[in-house]
């Protein structure tokens, strides 16, 4: 942080900073305060005030009605109550803010489950509901609606279907996201469309429509990712175009994937993601990198010289949920995926024009599988609990017997974050560190530097501190050893689980971590952290969601492993929670969520 300089020279100095200040903070309203994913263009999660305490639930509002629906069904397949979803951040700006509120009607299975067999009800349909923007406006302590927009947006297509063998999205809903400008508010729309909102009515300025010009099945073209606005107003976001034959994620590969811009007088421009991607294998290409399948060879890999199979590659995309983040130069960093092999990765910096900038491969840039992460088995030792086969080289991957991959996954909503230093990070999965994935972290060139060993489902918030920066993560250490999705496997053996929200330097080494210790039968090693993009106060104090059903705050100045938060409150249940984002407002309010229903706490 910049010190004081003498108060004699200063003084435009400070008038300076005290206007940066204000725009920082929302107070100016050049931006509107929690705008977007993240709050920011670059998705940093951070705020210049002060959060309130956690003293009391001040508000509850349903916006998701058939959250018991959704769970219902997904008990009569999984066995648990998951909450298979992922929701808006709330947004806010002044008194007001503005949330999700569904409507329409849930179709139940009858029986239960039978989504899961192609049958079309429960997630299968989900084009039967309506995703609505709510406005509220703080009146006498207490949030009053004033208008409430309808969209014509739907969720990709779920396609589950297990009779065939298409697992498609498996009851995942994607992730319906506005963003909000100095102006307007920006609405996901069908077909790949925008709505341009009127802040103050509700009403529908326009619907911008970038693909006008290019032939494409509004049916099954879908915006991909949440909207996100940068600093001059334009708004970006993915879309993606599925097939109308056979299975659109497990059979068929997609018919088009773009990256939009939307200006402020409502004009637009496009980039197709194979134009980001000049690198990846064609689509119809049969050699993209697989991994070893057959559990008689258990532990993998089969032996020290093995070679994974190829496999189909399919058109590069972006995976669903992800949005773009906005550099202070304008740079937009997004990420693709072959549509058929997640191995077959990038990391994508576009300049503002939508011309590449640099696409950089995540394959292969892993160095911590055997021998790291996972243990080699000694000589003779045939079935040594999830470890990796004796002969193994350091470091590679036990299903490819390679170093590492970074794979994006539909059924996260990692998003790029960019740091201080004009690097960027971003939360990726892999086939090894099981259900962990890698934090990826390149510069600003596209030069791979380093990786944190959690990537899933997670946004970092960034804690700028000290003339340096930090980030936080959630750090779940889940009970998932290897090999253990092959039943009576004797290289598989329970691990304990152990639940963290961690801060970790730009050099990915952890400065602290704050360990979740509330414990039930039912949990006996702890509650997952359910937060995908936690909130950073003025003071350094992180706020994030458990699946105890708790929100909590937690101090800095710790090192090591602690589990005192500064505060904590109950929200409504405990449940295998979504993963969902925190906010705030001018006012302190911190903004959270729990079964469908959001949550405003203060004093």
């Amino acid at each position: 942080m910049l010190k004081a300089a003498s108060c004699l020279r200063c003084t435009a100095i400070c008038l300076l900073l005290a206007a940066a200040a204000l725009l920082l903070s929302g107070w100016g309203h050049q931006r509107p305060f929690w705008s977007q994913w993240g709050r920011d263009p670059q998705h940093t999660g951070r705020v210049y005030i002060d959060g309130q305490p956690l003293d009391s639930k001040l508000v509850d509002i349903v916006y998701d009605p058939f959250t018991a629906q959704e769970r219902n069904e997904n008990e009569a397949i999984f066995g648990n109550t998951a909450l298979t979803a992922h929701y808006m951040s709330t947004l806010t700006e002044g008194g007001s803010f503005y949330m999700l509120q569904k409507s329409g009607k849930y179709v139940n299975c009858k029986p239960v489950g039978q989504w899961f067999y192609g049958a079309k009800c429960g997630p299968n349909t989900w084009n039967s509901m309506i995703w609505n923007v709510a406005r509220y406006d703080w009146q006498n302590g207490q949030p009053v609606r004033t208008w409430m927009f309808a969209s014509d947006w739907k969720p990709p297509t779920n396609a589950t279907n297990m009779n065939k063998k298409f697992i498609g999205l498996s009851g995942w809903e994607s992730v319906f996201h506005p963003a909000l400008t100095a102006g307007y508010l920006y609405v996901p729309g069908g077909g790949g469309t925008v709505w341009k909102v009127d802040k103050h009515t509700g009403a529908f300025v326009t619907q911008i429509n970038p693909f006008a010009n290019i032939f494409v099945n509004p049916a099954v073209t879908f915006v991909a990712s949440p909207l996100t606005a940068s600093d001059n107003g334009d708004i970006f976001y993915t879309v993606l175009e599925l097939s109308t034959a056979g299975n659109p994620w497990d059979e068929e590969d997609i018919v088009g994937a773009w990256l939009v811009k939307v200006r402020p007088d409502d004009s637009s421009a496009t980039v197709t993601y194979a134009t980001l991607t000049p690198d990846a294998p064609p689509s119809g290409s049969a050699d993209c990198p697989g991994v070893f399948s057959n559990e008689n060879q258990l532990p993998w890999p089969p032996s020290k010289n093995a070679v994974p199979p190829t496999v189909l590659c399919g058109s590069q995309r972006p995976s669903l949920n992800l949005a773009p983040a906005i550099a202070h130069d304008g740079t937009i960093y997004t990420a693709s995926t072959a549509h058929f092999d997640m191995q077959e990765s990038y990391f994508i910096a576009v300049n503002p024009d939508l011309t590449l900038k640099w696409s950089r491969p995540m394959q292969h840039i892993f160095k911590d599988g055997c021998g790291v992460l996972l243990p080699i088995a000694p000589q003779g030792v045939k079935n040594m609990p999830n470890s990796c086969r004796y002969g193994t080289a350091i470091g590679v991957s036990p299903a490819t017997n390679q170093y590492g991959s970074a794979y994006l996954y539909d059924q996260a909503s990692s998003t790029p974050t960019v740091l201080p230093d004009d690097s960027v990070v971003l939360g990726t999965v892999d086939d090894y560190n099981y259900s962990r994935g890698h934090l990826v972290h390149f510069d600003h060139n596209g030069n791979f530097l380093n990786a944190y060993t959690y990537g899933w489902d997670t946004t970092p918030a960034v804690y700028r501190h000290d003339g340096t920066y930090s980030l936080v993560v959630k750090d779940d250490r889940y009970p998932l050893p290897a090999y253990c999705s092959f039943p009576n496997q004797p290289v598989c053996t329970p691990v304990q689980a152990v639940y963290y929200v961690s801060q970790i330097d730009p050099n990915m080494n952890v400065e602290w971590s704050f360990r979740n210790t509330t414990y039930n039968s039912t949990h006996p090693w702890g509650y997952e952290w359910c937060v995908n993009a936690a909130l950073i106060d003025r003071r350094g104090i992180v706020y994030v969601t458990s699946e105890d059903g708790h929100v909590y705050s937690i101090p800095q100045g710790h090192t090591g492993v602690f589990s005192t938060p500064l505060q904590k409150i109950f929200l409504l249940e405990t449940l295998d929670a979504a993963y969902t984002p925190m906010a705030i407002d001018e006012a302190g309010h911190e903004y959270s969520q729990n079964n469908g229903h959001l949550l405003v706490i203060g004093k």
